[in-house]
């Protein structure tokens, strides 16, 4: 890819008042001191961050990520990745810390961490947002921004989780009154809450792109593009296809040859139409007034990208065949996406459940097993029990690298991070992290604006 990219994961957290003390709200709190106090897995923050983020509300981790309480939840943000394997495996690896931390306090048959972006029982959402480091000269003007929307509307169609059921956000009350059938399964969980395209302060506001400018870098050279749009994958395959398209799309804007005709002419509602259609063979509305089909739209937007980057390096190679054959497969044969694509996987298992119980599409059942579809227990979630096909199962399990709870990617400013959170561990030092800078009280600083660099020597020069 030749990108910096990074995710951030929002968990939700499920607790059987039978067998664990304690409550939803509780538990994170615990698991986090159990992973800075008692695994050593990072170093926790001393001072604070922002009002919201008080002295002990996560840290750094050793694998240069970051993990802390956000609104009641669980937050990993996994380190800078330059390679789009190092971005699956450190996204995985905030599963793992988690996970490890349930088995360590003899938690796991009770309090259960899950991957995903809905509460089915209070209607709220909690994000998977992903990171993109990108030019500061790349001008975002009205044709390139449409058409990447256009692009973050419709990948949908296999970055999609699924989820039983429909929300209807404030701002879209007055669609309540239309006489409109329910919907039983719709591709993305994060669809129906997305209200705007691009905004700056998105917490009551969800874009589908967050105008906020917060590089983490050296802002003259970099900005970070922010999405709100994507759903948490529990397949690595996903992730991969999420992050790899995207990339992809993102170095042809940089390169001026995004296609010209595939701008939407509404996005959000098209983002809604899509999920909720649930095939991709539905129609949307283009600006220039013609209707093409999500499948259509997608097709063009890999025709572009195999015309420009093929060849240009064996990762992006990898994302071309595999970007081809999943919407081939999505228009033919989508039973070989199982275990690849989430919301076929997840529709798979709930279509045999409710054929073998004689379920409805609105039995709370399906909205219980929907939720343990994303529950990150190897041993327990449903996601594990699949059996994808060897193209897919492959890099599955490809992916899945221990090592990558503790230890950071190695050509990425996150080595140089990881390095200096090994000797504040050890030293006792008063420290002072950031994504671009570390410091102790002795007012030493050292800045480390480039995500591309290590910035090894630097650091050990800086903690000696």
């Amino acid at each position: 890819m030749n990108r910096i990219v990074g995710i951030e994961t929002e968990y939700g957290c499920l607790v059987n008042d039978e067998g664990a003390p304690g409550t939803p709200d509780s538990w994170p709190v615990r698991v986090k001191n159990q992973i800075f106090r008692k695994a050593k897995l990072g170093a926790i923050d001393l001072h604070y961050r922002d009002y919201e983020e008080p002295p002990g509300n996560g840290g750094f981790l050793l694998n240069g990520g970051r993990l802390y309480i956000d609104m009641g939840h669980l937050e990993y943000a996994s380190p800078e990745c330059l390679s789009l394997r190092d971005a699956v495996a450190y996204d995985i690896a905030g599963d793992s810390i988690l996970q490890a931390a349930l088995d360590s306090l003899r938690a796991s048959q009770h309090v259960s961490f899950l991957k995903n972006n809905i509460d089915h029982h209070t209607g709220a959402t909690f994000g998977c947002h992903e990171n993109y480091l990108m030019r500061r000269e790349v001008q975002f003007n009205t044709p390139i921004l449409g058409t990447l929307l256009s692009f973050l509307a419709t990948r949908q169609l296999f970055t999609g989780a699924g989820r039983v059921g429909q929300a209807n956000p404030l701002s879209f009350d007055w669609e309540t009154s239309v006489d409109t059938p329910p919907v039983d399964f719709q591709l993305s969980q994060r669809a129906d809450h997305i209200v705007n395209d691009i905004y700056q302060w998105v917490q009551f506001n969800r874009a589908i792109i967050n105008a906020r400018d917060e590089p983490h870098a050296d802002y003259r050279k970099y900005r970070r593009l922010h999405l709100l749009i994507g759903d948490s994958n529990m397949s690595p395959f996903a992730t991969a296809m999420k992050v790899g398209t995207t990339s992809l799309i993102l170095t042809l804007l940089e390169q001026r040859e995004l296609p010209r005709d595939v701008i939407l002419r509404d996005a959000v509602l098209s983002t809604r139409e899509v999920s909720r259609e649930g095939t991709g063979r539905g129609q949307v509305k283009l600006d220039d007034g013609r209707s093409r089909s999500a499948l259509d739209v997608q097709w063009t937007f890999f025709e572009h990208a195999s015309k420009h980057l093929a060849g240009a390096d064996e990762e992006t190679d990898w994302i071309l065949e595999n970007w081809a054959f999943t919407l081939d497969a999505l228009a033919s044969r989508p039973e070989l996406l199982v275990g690849g694509v989430d919301w076929i996987s997840k529709k798979w298992l709930l279509e045999m459940f409710k054929e073998k119980e004689g379920l409805d599409w609105q039995d709370p059942w399906l909205q219980s097993i929907d939720l343990e579809y994303h529950n990150i227990n190897r041993e327990s979630g449903l996601f594990y029990a699949l059996t994808p096909a060897k193209r897919i199962g492959e890099f599955n399990d490809s992916v899945l690298r221990p090592d990558a709870m503790r230890i950071p990617p190695a050509d990425t400013r996150a080595f140089g991070r990881g390095r200096a959170i090994t000797h504040f561990q050890k030293s006792g030092q008063p420290y002072l992290i950031n994504w671009d800078s570390i410091a102790l009280e002795t007012n030493r600083y050292l800045m480390m604006p480039d995500p591309f660099d290590t910035y090894e020597p630097e650091v050990d020069e800086f903690v000696r």
